[in-house]
């Protein structure tokens, strides 16, 4: 299966892919991408609509997962999904919309197949993610009431340092471990566990991929 992937960096999309590959149970190929000038939230945003052109139009993809960090913003909640645009200050609603709103410009392909979609939301960063069945206290609910409380037990520092041994670590050595602590996700059946811990972000994601 084709499936391209999106996200704030190499890093997160080489972890990304695996966990996709996990929830599909097979190995995905990467279509051919535009180029993209810069990384993070802003960026990725600002990329969709190039972005799902290009697949549409000029690669046989069958289908486009992004994940982005929530940082500080608004976690995704179910409650969003009843919404006719989501909820304005949720990342992983407005990157949908934006996919919904692009695609909804496109001629159809000649195969007549649409481009499937799987949107994620990492809270508070994707290292967040990499430490299931490892830290107990991460999670999406102690998140919420972090930012509810303004006092938060742990930040994207502090995961960066748990996940990679340093606060910047190399782009190789961090695509090594992400991409270690991505497949010890999968090999020991923790994504179910991971699912319960991040329902909004994580949860979403799985939902979305499992409705392909």
């Amino acid at each position: 299966m084709k499936v391209a992937i999106l996200s704030e960096s190499p890093v997160d999309e080489a972890a990304i892919r695996i966990l996709v590959e996990g929830l599909l149970q097979h190995d995905v190929e990467l279509p051919s991408m535009p180029p993209l000038r810069s990384r993070g939230y802003d960026a990725a945003l600002a990329s969709l609509p190039t972005v799902v052109r290009h697949l549409h139009y000029q690669t046989d993809a069958e289908a486009l997962v992004l994940v982005v960090d929530s940082d500080r913003s608004v976690p995704h909640e179910a409650a969003h999904d009843a919404l006719d645009q989501g909820e304005s200050a949720c990342r992983l609603c407005r990157i949908r919309s934006s996919i919904q709103q692009e695609q909804g410009r496109l001629s159809p392909r000649p195969s007549g197949d649409r481009l499937r979609t799987a949107c994620g939301l990492a809270v508070p960063t994707l290292e967040a993610w990499l430490r299931c069945g490892l830290d107990p206290h991460v999670n999406e609910a102690t998140w919420c009431r972090a930012l509810a409380s303004r006092e938060s037990p742990y930040d994207g520092r502090r995961l960066k340092r748990d996940v990679y041994g340093v606060d910047a670590p190399p782009l190789e050595l961090a695509v090594r471990v992400a991409s270690e602590q991505a497949r010890r996700l999968v090999d020991t059946g923790e994504l179910p566990h991971l699912e319960q811990l991040f329902p909004g972000g994580f949860g979403s994601l799985a939902a979305d991929v499992r409705g392909w």
